[in-house]
C-alpha cells in the first residue's frame, strides 16, 4: 500500500467486476477507504471488499442503482453518515444493451442512456454537493473534490451497431466538460479516463479466444488488449494530488486505439 489518497473516501459505482472492481482495489492499496457499489446486487462487491480487506485496507459494499435518483441520494446519505464526507468519485457503472439501429427498441435505448449518462450526473451531484458542503480541507487533499468520469474511446470514436453505448459516451464527454468548466473555480477537479479495448465481462467475445484477441490487436498500435488494472493506475494518478492542475480532460488509456490504426499505412 502507498499513502497518495491516505485519509480520503473514494466512491467508486459499478465496482463489483471488471475495471470497477480494479479501481476500487487500486484506490484502497494507495490508501483511500473506498465505498464498493453495486446495483443491489451485493455478492460480486463484497467479495471486491473481502479482497480489499485482506490487501489492508478499508472498504464497504453500497447497494445502489445509479439510474434511480432517491438510490443515489440515499447512498451519499449513508456515506456521509458512515465516513463523514466523500472525497473521490469514480462514476464508473456502464453497461450494453447493442443492436442494429433499426431494431433498437426505446427500452434497449432509454437503458443504456440511464445507467450510462443519467447515472454519471446523480452521482456526480450528490458528490459534488458534499464536496460544497465540506469545503476545502488541506489536510485532506489540495482540491476540494475529485471526479473521475469513466467514458470510452467511444466517445470519439462511432460504433455502429452500439449507437445507444456511443451517444452515452459522447455525452459524458461534454458532461464532464461542462461540470469541470463550472466547478474549477471551487477547486473540485473533474476528469474522464477513456479505456479502449479492456479484458473486461463485457466484451469477453472479443478477447477469449486466441482468434478473436488478434482480430482486436488489428485495432491497437500498441498490439496488446488491455486489462482493468491499466486504467485502475490511471484513476489513482486522477485522483491524487499528483495530477491537481489537470481537470476538464479525458486521460485515453487505450495503446493507441484513437490513433485511428486503420490509417498507418495511407488510409
Amino acid at each position: 500500500m502507498n499513502t497518495l489518497l491516505k485519509g480520503q473516501v473514494a466512491v467508486v459505482t459499478g465496482a463489483g467486476s471488471g475495471i470497477g472492481a480494479a479501481v476500487a482495489v487500486a484506490l484502497a492499496d494507495a490508501g483511500a477507504t473506498v465505498v464498493v457499489n453495486h446495483p443491489n446486487v451485493p455478492a460480486p462487491a463484497e467479495e471486491i471488499v473481502g479482497k480489499i480487506k485482506s490487501n489492508g485496507g478499508a472498504a464497504i459494499a453500497l447497494g445502489a442503482d445509479v439510474s434511480k435518483e432517491d438510490e443515489v441520494v440515499a447512498m451519499f446519505r449513508d456515506i456521509v453518515a458512515q465516513f463523514g464526507t466523500v472525497d473521490i468519485l469514480v462514476a464508473n457503472a456502464g453497461l450494453q444493451r447493442d443492436s442494429p439501429f433499426t431494431k433498437m427498441s426505446l427500452a434497449d435505448w432509454q437503458f443504456v442512456l440511464n445507467v450510462n449518462l443519467t447515472g454519471q450526473f446523480l452521482c456526480a451531484r450528490e458528490a459534488t454537493r458534499e464536496f460544497l458542503r465540506r469545503g476545502p480541507d488541506p489536510s485532506r487533499s489540495v482540491a476540494t473534490g475529485k471526479i473521475i468520469c469513466m467514458s470510452s474511446v467511444h466517445q470519439v470514436i462511432p460504433w455502429a451497431g452500439h449507437c445507444n453505448y456511443a451517444t452515452s459516451k459522447g455525452g459524458i464527454k461534454l458532461f464532464m466538460e461542462s461540470i469541470a468548466q463550472e466547478l474549477a473555480p471551487h477547486k473540485i477537479r473533474v476528469n474522464a479516463i477513456g479505456p479502449g479495448a479492456i479484458k473486461t465481462p463485457i466484451n469477453r467475445v472479443a478477447w477469449e479466444t486466441p482468434a478473436a484477441e488478434a482480430a482486436l490487436r488489428t485495432l491497437i498500435p500498441y498490439d496488446r488488449v488491455g486489462v482493468p488494472e491499466d486504467i485502475a493506475k490511471a484513476a489513482v494518478w486522477l485522483a491524487s494530488d499528483e495530477s491537481d492542475y489537470v481537470t476538464g480532460t479525458t486521460l485515453f488509456v487505450d495503446g493507441g486505439m484513437t490513433l485511428y490504426p486503420g490509417f498507418a499505412t495511407g488510409g
